[in-house]
């Protein structure tokens, strides 16, 4: 887990290099929410870039996420849905390899038009400003897509940016645990973001609470032991008129 050796000079969150093991077996979506998806469940679709169902849905902060989750379980049960650990977020992507990229790749290009990139995912030099539907770009070897821009994706950790340094050895099943309201985990970059953004071990972070950015999406596990509870944190803090509604609507 974590940037190569000189891959991660631009975000040095991303390091050192760490080993992982994911001892529960799960399944990841083979590619982000769309549209589509979120209002069969939710019933409204809050994303900015619409007019093609096949898109990824955005604007919709961790709470609201968490919302969808809490509704896929009730409609599917024993699905255990929920949002990917940042682990196992990363091993999905890369898929038993080491680049920048899930193919393999380096990243050679971090400011502009990088040529792996652009065979596999949306970033700022070839997505014309604005999401993309899904499976347009080439899958990793595992079947995934859209894993590298586009959107970013939720994950259930909370932020904490030495928890590299401080791990040794072979950590297993790793999980930032926050309180309500803490910053979490976003992965994978997005539309707007440069190459060096979209990569394989690039970390991002937000306010849970925030669901205005037009970037930010989701992709669900299932089916792991992590799935089953409520990860922590995840009651939703209440807003200074008391309704403890996000502001996913506005």
């Amino acid at each position: 887990m974590g940037a190569l050796r000189g891959e991660g000079d631009w975000y040095f969150q991303e390091s050192p290099q760490q080993w992982v093991r994911i001892t529960r077996g799960f399944w990841m979506g083979e590619t982000p929410v769309t549209q589509a998806q979120w209002k069969a469940v939710m019933g409204r679709n809050p994303a900015k870039f619409r007019g093609d169902d096949h898109r990824p849905v955005e604007q919709v902060s961790w709470y609201d996420c968490l919302d969808l989750v809490r509704r896929v379980n009730v409609l599917v049960p024993g699905l255990r849905a929920a949002l990917p650990t940042e682990a196992q977020w990363e091993y999905a992507c890369r898929a038993d390899t080491t680049g920048a990229f899930h193919d393999g790749s380096p990243c050679t290009v971090p400011d502009g038009m990088d040529p792996a990139l652009d065979r596999l995912g949306w970033f700022a030099a070839n997505s014309a400003s604005e999401s993309h539907p899904v499976r347009q770009k080439l899958p990793n070897r595992w079947g995934l897509y859209d894993l590298h821009g586009n959107v970013w994706e939720w994950c259930r950790d909370a932020w904490d940016e030495g928890a590299y340094g401080r791990r040794s050895g072979i950590t297993e099943d790793p999980e930032v645990i926050g309180e309500s309201g803490t910053v979490r985990v976003r992965r994978g970059g997005s539309w707007v973001n440069l190459a060096s953004g979209c990569r394989a071990g690039t970390r991002g972070r937000a306010d849970p609470n925030i669901g205005l950015w037009y970037n930010s999406g989701l992709r669900l596990s299932a089916g792991q032991e992590l799935g089953a509870a409520e990860p922590p944190g995840a009651e939703r803090p209440a807003r200074r008129d008391g309704s403890g509604e996000g502001d996913a609507e506005a």
